[in-house]
């Protein structure tokens, strides 16, 4: 009976993408039972079952769509424990338990380096895995600590707030930014400090900084006075990054120039600021200084591109990551050139990366039209309004045309089911359903069909 017994334990631990999937589980059920504690809301009475999962979910998976205010509904024991579930979510439940494990003095075995390894697709090698976790954790730390001393002397002496109130909502705010998660104690985020570069500012840079990626900041840390050094991940999300911040700038300033229900009484210098701010956020953090539902039809298509594509591999971001999308281009590129192979920098790419970028891109799409089509099924949603929803959701960046507060309880649960798989990533949930790897012992004859 106990050898039965044990037999669905071992094959959830066998796979360490399983063991991630039940953490973050593990996580939202606990922080869900607290945000269901009266202590936890403002009127001292229970939260409903559904505000409470949505709360965990959102705050877990670093979305930031709520059903509730934050900082008008939860107490603050219950904004602490929202705190927590964003800090969590964005380091890893996998990291932050092996890092107990470091500080407690054991060794970091192969079984603990295989689950980092997994919850960040591979950044983490199993010779370097007691390094890189102390390092994600100080650099985190360090950068959090960083933006909130900034926030909190902004409130402080710029608002005139008490010392008190002025850091707790720095720090609130410095750990959202840099865990891409969003979530800000004002019922209207930041759209009161639209024409505040000293709160705009140090919040893009958190945002940025934890949308590249883990490694990424580790290889600038090590070899910032020399990029050709850096590695080919390392240069290609750098690069995306610049190019998908500046296009993503150029287009929302061009689009919303002139709209005067958004930025088109403001002067040119305050024009470029915001643009930047939500060129450089909608690819990782919900935050947002303008009434999204106020813009452009055209303007929230282009902040669907950048929310899609999202931020770095290994990060805080979502989306299907910015590798991903380039690795794309590159196939795209080398097949119209005619070339059997794709290069990148003097590397050849692997046929497995390749595979891999194909999967996570269709089956993100997918994802993204299922759940757009379920909202229209169970709300009276526009098209643009369930896509853009749909896409802020999956992406995890959380942005929200304020159609998420208005969708009934089924809506924002689809909504959650997608938050869900999106911080987990496609590939991480798909093997971590998978029941066993399946190698093909032998193969078929080829045959060529017609595409296109």
């Amino acid at each position: 009976m106990r050898g039965r017994a044990s037999r669905p334990l071992e094959a959830v631990f066998a796979n360490p993408a399983r063991v991630v999937i039940s953490s973050f589980l593990a996580v939202i059920t606990l922080g869900t039972l607290l945000l269901r504690m009266p202590a936890a809301t403002e009127s001292g009475y229970a939260a409903s079952w559904h505000d409470a999962l949505v709360t965990a979910v959102s705050a877990t998976c670093v979305t930031g769509l709520m059903s509730v205010d934050v900082g008008g509904h939860w107490s603050t024991f219950g904004e602490l424990v929202v705190l927590g579930l964003f800090q969590i979510g964005g380091l890893g439940v996998m990291t932050m338990g092996s890092l107990l494990a470091v500080l407690v003095g054991r060794r970091l075995g192969m079984r603990s380096a295989a689950i980092a390894d997994a919850e960040y697709r591979g950044s983490i090698r199993n010779e370097d895995a007691r390094r890189l976790v102390l390092g994600i954790v100080k650099v985190s730390f360090v950068v959090e600590a960083l933006t909130s001393l900034a926030l909190f002397l902004r409130f402080w002496l710029g608002y005139g707030e008490p010392v008190g109130k002025a850091a707790y909502t720095g720090i609130f705010h410095g750990v959202s930014a840099f865990n891409c998660a969003g979530i800000s104690l004002k019922h209207n985020s930041l759209v009161e400090h639209v024409d505040d570069p000293y709160i705009n500012i140090p919040v893009m840079v958190a945002v940025t900084l934890g949308g590249l990626g883990f490694p990424v900041i580790w290889d600038l840390l090590k070899r910032w006075r020399t990029p050709a050094s850096w590695s080919l991940h390392s240069k290609i999300t750098v690069l995306g990054s610049v190019v998908l911040f500046v296009g993503g700038w150029v287009a929302f300033l061009a689009l919303e120039w002139g709209n005067r229900a958004t930025m088109g009484d403001f002067s040119v210098v305050h024009k470029v600021m915001t643009s930047a701010f939500h060129s450089s956020i909608a690819r990782t953090a919900g935050f947002n200084t303008l009434d999204i539902g106020l813009l452009q039809p055209e303007t929230r298509f282009v902040l669907d591109g950048l929310m899609f594509v999202g931020g770095g591999s290994a990060g805080t971001a979502g989306g299907i990551k910015i590798t991903t999308f380039a690795l794309l281009a590159y196939v795209i590129w080398a097949e119209l050139r005619g070339e059997p192979t794709v290069h990148v920098a003097r590397r050849r790419l692997s046929g497995t990366a390749i595979r891999q970028a194909v999967t996570v891109a269709l089956l993100s799409v997918g994802i993204v039209g299922l759940g757009t089509m379920a909202l229209l099924l169970v709300s009276d949603a526009s098209e643009g309004d369930a896509l853009f929803e749909s896409v802020a959701a999956f992406s995890t960046a959380g942005l929200s045309s304020g159609l998420f507060t208005e969708l009934n309880k089924a809506g924002q649960l689809v909504l959650c089911a997608m938050m869900f798989i999106g911080r987990l990533g496609t590939l991480t949930l798909g093997t971590g359903l998978a029941l066993r790897d399946r190698p093909r012992r032998y193969e078929f004859p080829e045959e060529r069909i017609i595409v296109g």
